[in-house]
């Protein structure tokens, strides 16, 4: 009877060495892209601004509350307010904050002249930004 040889042929060894090449790759695109962005990242001009004490930072835009009731009557700040008035206020406003916004409300069944008259009066004193004020419909209720 013959068996064969009991001794086995030595099989590959794992490999226990890391391959470099896939690393040295990425290394080096990593490296190409810091090339080229790191001049992006420091291209901003150096200046050296004046110190003021009167330099303060820019205050937010004002609004004016501008009101119209179902007669056509303006009420400014909720106060009563005839146009000769009205114009003086708004031109106050606006010589005092060009960017001062009115926000207008004015009720549903006022004419449409009366508005856009008092927006012309806005828009003459040297304001134009103008806001109109609604209320939102309540939500439908659902059955």
């Amino acid at each position: 009877m013959s068996f064969g040889r009991l001794e086995r042929t030595a099989s590959a060894q794992p490999m226990s060495e890391i391959n470099m090449t896939p690393l040295i790759d990425v290394m080096l695109v990593l490296l190409v892209i810091f090339i080229i962005t790191a001049p992006l990242m420091v291209s901003a001009v150096k200046v050296e601004l004046p110190q003021t004490e009167g330099a303060q930072a820019a205050e937010a835009p004002q609004f004016v509350s501008l009101a119209l009731d179902k007669s056509g009557q303006a009420y400014l700040a909720d106060q009563p307010i005839a146009l000769p008035e009205l114009a003086d206020a708004l031109r106050k406003s606006a010589a005092q904050n060009p960017l001062t916004e009115v926000q207008l409300r004015a009720d549903a069944s006022v004419p449409y002249g009366r508005v856009v008259e008092v927006m012309g009066l806005a828009h003459a004193a040297g304001l134009s930004r103008i806001g109109f004020v609604a209320n939102p419909e309540p939500p439908a209720a659902t059955p």
